[in-house]
């Protein structure tokens, strides 16, 4: 298929233009567009849930993951009117509530999707967050297994609270664990509260965890995010793909897995390939994130 031909398709009832299924989205693993949009496709029923209700901010690589990429947050130029849409503060960001809506951004070259820890409601209003995210940051030459030892820690100290946490590896170097949150908290709230849980586990495991931000203190170190909490802050979507050498994925995992990690056995980043074979053998590990 030569670059720029054009096939069209319907999904969810929308006519859409699909565009250089044949490009070469990874060039590395030779991924294609069209495989990225049918990964997108197959992952809608669990990825959707996730993204609905929250605008989404879009990483884009207009000619595949070895060449530049850019961020947006804006609605992006030509955007059909009926792909929803949500002002908040001076931004109108696009919502995606249905495979048209997913499909139409993949499209445009947008591998990454990032949401916030909030949604807003039918009025376009943002609500207080419905869930607490905890983003472990590796710095060489710590990795994977240490991001796993410090997953058991918060998910010890936030039990003690009553929260129930449910792992994610991020696709790129480390992993987030989500809460889900009742909505009584503001958004300063919940960050003030992951902030308090990194200065104690900095306290408690200085030689492990790191809470500042100062990138002089993190070698070695697992930094416990906190500021992914912030309003203005969004965290990649789990189940959405990173822009890597390979077509990975922000993957929800086991407890069982984390455990085996954090004692030294194999724990990795998942591709998109493993994602859905887990999905077909195991389903949707967070589902009840959502509850």
């Amino acid at each position: 298929m030569p670059e720029g031909e054009v096939t069209r398709v319907e999904v969810a009832g929308r006519r859409l233009r699909l565009t250089s299924l044949d490009k070469l989205l990874y060039p590395h693993t030779e991924t294609t567009k069209g495989e990225v949009l049918n990964y997108y496709a197959q992952v809608a029923d669990v990825i959707l849930p996730h993204l609905s209700g929250r605008p989404v901010t879009r990483v884009r690589w207009p000619h595949g993951t070895s060449d530049q990429s850019f961020f947006e947050k804006n609605l992006p130029s030509g955007a059909p009117s009926w792909l929803p849409r949500v002002q908040v503060d001076d931004v109108t960001y696009p919502m995606v509530e249905d495979l048209s809506h997913l499909t139409y951004l993949v499209n445009l070259n947008s591998i990454e999707l990032h949401v916030p820890q909030w949604r807003v409601d039918a009025d376009g209003t943002r609500l207080h967050p419905d869930r607490l995210v905890v983003d472990l940051d590796p710095g060489a030459p710590a990795g994977l297994a240490e991001c796993a030892r410090v997953a058991l820690l918060v998910r010890e100290r936030l039990g003690e609270l009553g929260l129930e946490l449910y792992p994610v590896t991020s696709g790129s170097k480390g992993m987030q664990l989500y809460a889900t949150m009742p909505g009584d908290l503001t958004s300063d709230q919940t960050r003030d509260l992951a902030q308090q849980l990194a200065q104690e586990l900095t306290k408690k495991h200085p030689d492990l965890v790191v809470w500042k931000m100062t990138k002089s203190l993190r070698p070695g170190k697992v930094f416990l995010d906190w500021s992914q909490n912030v309003a203005a802050k969004t965290t990649i979507c789990p189940y959405s793909l990173r822009g890597k050498d390979a077509p990975t994925v922000a993957a929800p995992r086991t407890w069982d897995e984390v455990e085996q990690g954090a004692e030294g056995g194999k724990f990795e980043q998942l591709d998109l390939e493993e994602v859905l074979e887990r999905l077909d053998s195991d389903g949707d590990l967070i589902e009840d994130l959502l509850a």
